[in-house]
């Protein structure tokens, strides 16, 4: 388990529709069967294909997660270690971020960094 998910643990705190599920395999809500929230992974029963693995990561709410961990940063140092953490997951994981997400958190990461103490 990496770092961000140990702060995040989005299978306790994410609340995963079918609708945000369909737009990320972009396929009708009705070929969704069930969607189940595993530790590290969605498991999404299919209508068409059976079942499919669906990563956190691809998720909006990932995004606006690691968004809010760097915007509650108090000092240079925690926004520094968070940051470096997401870089290593961006590493590690690359082929589950979009390419927008990390232009994304840059501008937050700087936002925040004046007005960490």
């Amino acid at each position: 388990m990496t770092t961000l998910f140990r702060r995040i643990k989005p299978a306790q705190n994410f609340r995963i529709t079918k609708h945000q599920i369909a737009k990320i395999l972009r396929i009708p809500e009705s070929l969704i069967v069930k969607i189940e929230s595993w530790l590290y992974v969605i498991f999404v029963h299919r209508l068409d294909k059976g079942g499919q693995f669906i990563s956190y990561r691809q998720m909006e709410q990932w995004k606006n997660a690691i968004a809010c961990q760097l915007q509650k940063c108090s000092t240079q140092q925690q926004l520094q270690y968070l940051w470096n953490a997401i870089e290593r997951d961006r590493t590690k994981h690359n082929s589950q971020y979009a390419d927008s997400v990390l232009p994304f958190l840059k501008k937050i990461w700087a936002k925040c960094l004046p007005t960490a103490a």
